[in-house]
């Protein structure tokens, strides 16, 4: 049976090229799948894919769309955030009964619907990631999963405890928010991409203490990449950052994740896997 996937830019835009070579790939490998790339993903704004209307606006069609089966976001950058708490007001029934994928910025609405009990998120490779040398592995793994695969997991989501991934400034920027979702009792993963060693450390430290007092199951760091070039080094890795932050704040340090800005990004659903 074919699935229908409908892909929309809540933050940022997405080229036609990179569109057709996302579509070519599924044509190709993984027939099942039907991909609807919304006009709107094309479109420009300034920094985002459209004004926050048009960005809303394709959203709602394609959640409150019954005829999809999944809405996977094309790409992250700045923006979904904006539009999150608008979509929760406006999603209709159709929209409970779908996946809701993709990372980075699109952790806002993953973390709202989440919050919300609408669908179901998942933490995963988005179309965006084509770019990326040796990029469609990571773009395959998504349409796998999609597809009925579970190849793609996350390997810690085997001990049975619910889960949630985030980029780390997507997730600090979320805390004490109306877009914050319960977190108690989830491994929570985190990664971050192109900021300084002394950011993630900042980020560390927020974060960890706005969830100690949740009571979140642990912590596992995946990926810091693109980390750019201080004027000093900072003294610390990210994995003795973490460990540090989640020590002073009771947290447990769980080790890695195999999540990231890279194509080896991995499949994470929310809650139980």
């Amino acid at each position: 049976m074919t699935r229908r996937i409908a892909i929309c830019a809540p933050s940022t835009p997405f080229t036609r090229d990179d569109a057709a070579r996302v579509s070519a790939l599924a044509e190709a490998e993984f027939p099942q799948l039907e991909l609807d790339f919304h006009e709107q993903c094309f479109a420009s704004e300034g920094h985002f894919a459209g004004p926050d209307g048009l960005r809303l606006g394709a959203f709602l069609e394609c959640a409150n769309d019954p005829t999809f089966d999944a809405v996977w976001f094309a790409r992250g950058g700045y923006g979904a955030n904006r539009i999150a708490m608008d979509a929760l007001a406006r999603l209709a029934p159709e929209a409970y009964d779908k996946q809701y994928l993709g990372y980075s910025d699109g952790g806002n609405l993953l973390a709202a619907l989440y919050r919300a009990g609408i669908g179901r998120q998942v933490h995963a490779p988005m179309p965006s990631d084509i770019r990326r040398t040796g990029g469609e592995a990571a773009v395959r793994r998504t349409l796998g999963w999609l597809a009925g695969s579970r190849e793609g997991l996350e390997p810690s989501l085997t001990d049975g405890r619910p889960a949630a991934a985030f980029n780390l400034m997507t997730l600090a920027m979320l805390c004490g928010t109306p877009l914050m979702p319960d977190l108690s009792d989830h491994v929570v993963m985190v990664e971050e991409v192109a900021e300084y060693h002394y950011a993630v450390d900042r980020l560390l430290f927020h974060v960890t203490h706005c969830l100690a007092p949740v009571g979140i199951a642990g912590l596992r760091l995946g990926r810091v990449s693109d980390v750019p070039e201080n004027d000093r080094p900072f003294g610390s890795a990210p994995e003795a950052m973490a460990q540090h932050w989640c020590a002073r704040t009771g947290i447990a340090f769980l080790g890695s994740a195999e999540i990231g800005h890279v194509i080896d990004n991995r499949i994470v659903p929310f809650g139980l896997a």
